[in-house]
């Protein structure tokens, strides 16, 4: 029996000593690989803060862009609108400049027909023989039908019926009397 414990206590501490070898060849593997996880994390980890620093730097860089842009946007509408205003008082001065030079117009046109009022039907008569169609029957649509009467009655009788007819075919705004 002696034998028998002697060769039990041989064969655990055999065991004993197999077990501890496996458990420290364990531990020693999960070691190893938990300081190879530990070192992958801290790598992910500073990767992970690089990206994010980058990522604001991005932000940084496209608020600064979009202000940029917005500044330029500001300028763009503040010309637009000053050459909406410049445009809107040259359409002014221009509507202006077209009312005087009508006003110069009518004033020339009514000391021309003053004129022709004036004279004797017979050099007025002469005088519209040596003038166009236009030019002629423009002058006498401002003159009161007594006197284009006494004119047209002076005048060669073929240039007085073209005077005529273009006086009759002349729209009614031109023909003021």
């Amino acid at each position: 029996m002696r034998s028998f414990i002697l060769l039990y206590l041989l064969g655990t501490s055999t065991l004993w000593g197999v077990q501890n070898t496996k458990s420290y060849e364990c531990t020693k593997i999960f070691e190893s690989r938990k300081n190879e996880l530990l070192f992958e994390l801290g790598r992910i980890d500073e990767e992970r803060q690089s990206l994010d620093a980058l990522k604001k730097a991005t932000e940084d860089l496209l608020k600064k862009k979009e202000s940029l842009v917005k500044g330029k946007d500001s300028k763009v509408d503040q010309k637009l609108s000053e050459i909406a205003t410049r445009e809107a008082s040259v359409k002014k001065i221009l509507e202006e400049n077209k009312k005087v030079l009508e006003e110069i117009k009518q004033l020339k046109s009514d000391k021309v027909s003053q004129t022709f009022a004036k004279m004797k039907p017979s050099a007025s008569a002469l005088i519209l023989s040596q003038m166009s169609i236009q030019e002629g029957s423009a002058i006498l649509s401002t003159l009161n039908s007594k006197v284009v009467g006494q004119i047209l009655a002076k005048m060669d009788p073929k240039k007085g019926s073209e005077l005529t007819t273009a006086l009759r075919n002349m729209p009614s705004s031109e023909a003021k009397k």
